[in-house]
């Protein structure tokens, strides 16, 4: 089993647990320079900062005193040793790398992440996998290699193989927007349903009867998840919902939708597309092919990246907060690490952001 007792920034009764401070050509500062600035044994010292009993109360803030000074600096290698951690958590994406590179939910998402990893002293160990097999694979060999303490658990599939496999491994995990019903492991979730629902009470206000949706991939629970969302919307509204196309969370996937969805003559007035990028890339297309944006077919994404303040016009979308979502995962998963019970965390929900791509709907 893992341990669970709390980490704390330890070090080894050796002079190899530090490292360089300032100047990689400066003199190493070690736990013996340390020993000898507040003039106690190197296993003070170790106690001290590994937050063990054994010293007084007065003895351990010298000894904390003298490490400030001097600049000591616990190593990563020398903190794994103590503590028998790895003192990294893991995140393995599955995607398509040129995907994954135009795509900024998940900088925003790995900058919250980092924000709380490094305050506790952990490292992020990412990797990015081209298919289910060599997912899979990189799990085991992390959790066989003891090369990290946890991990994170994101875009997750209808009937995820990953889910299984996490179980077997004993293995803190978050994930991000799981299911509420029935799934194992810890979940950090913003809800969609409210933002969708404003959103479709919005654009029915200004006239849209026929709302067609661009959605991700079948096989991701979220995608699944804001379809629902857009369905019942409109059955609430007692509107009918219009065509569905499936696309990839990509900029072209957003074009083949607009030549899809932009033919024949039962055209709709209005589109939510699966996130920033489709939607971007559906305006572009929708622009070429002769339909103005807003004025024949107004045009509304998901997840609320920046590039969206800067397309012209500028993109109507609800709003996500990924550097949240990833500090309360980061948070939860340490927390889980360092001993704490696997909890939900709820934050708040998408918000509903009008800008230019949206408006009365065309009279056809």
């Amino acid at each position: 089993m893992m341990q669970t007792r709390r980490a704390t920034d330890g070090a080894v009764d050796n002079a190899s647990g530090a490292q360089y401070e300032g100047d990689t050509m400066a003199k190493r500062v070690t736990i013996v320079d340390v020993a000898e600035r507040a003039g106690v044994a190197i296993s003070s010292v170790s106690s001290a900062l590994n937050d063990r009993p054994g010293v007084s109360t007065e003895t351990r803030q010298r000894i904390l005193t003298a490490a400030h000074e001097l600049g000591f600096v616990p190593s990563i290698r020398a903190r794994s040793l103590s503590a028998q951690r790895a003192f990294a958590v893991g995140f393995i994406l599955q995607r398509d790398p040129e995907v994954l590179g135009s795509d900024p939910f998940f900088g925003a998402f790995i900058g919250g992440v980092e924000s709380v990893l490094g305050e506790r002293g952990y490292a992020l160990v990412l990797q990015v996998a081209s298919g289910a097999e060599e997912t899979l694979a990189r799990y085991r060999r992390l959790a066989d290699d003891n090369r990290v303490d946890g991990v994170f658990l994101s875009e997750i599939e209808l009937d995820d193989e990953r889910t299984a496999l996490l179980q077997t491994l004993d293995l803190p995990v978050v994930a991000i927007n799981a299911d509420r019903d029935g799934f194992p492991f810890a979940s950090v979730r913003q809800d969609h349903v409210a933002g969708i629902e404003r959103l479709m009470t919005y654009l029915a206000a200004l006239g849209h009867r026929r709302i067609a949706h661009v959605s991700g991939p079948a096989q991701f629970i979220h995608s699944r998840q804001r379809e629902l969302a857009w369905r019942r919307a409109l059955a609430d509204l007692e509107l009918e919902a219009g065509a569905v196309v499936e696309g990839d969370f990509s900029y072209e996937g957003g074009r083949r939708a607009a030549e899809e969805m932009l033919v024949g003559r039962d055209l709709p007035t209005a589109v939510l597309c699966a996130n920033d990028l489709t939607a971007v890339g559906f305006m572009a297309r929708a622009n070429e092919l002769g339909f103005s944006v807003p004025g024949d077919i107004s045009v509304v994404g998901y997840d609320g990246i920046p590039l969206g303040e800067y397309v012209r016009p500028t993109l109507t979308t609800l709003g996500t907060s990924p550097r949240l979502i990833g500090a309360e995962a980061a948070r939860l998963l340490l927390d889980q690490i360092e001993g704490a019970a696997p909890i939900d965390v709820d934050v708040p929900p998408v918000e509903l952001l009008v800008r230019d791509s949206t408006g009365p709907a065309p009279r056809r």
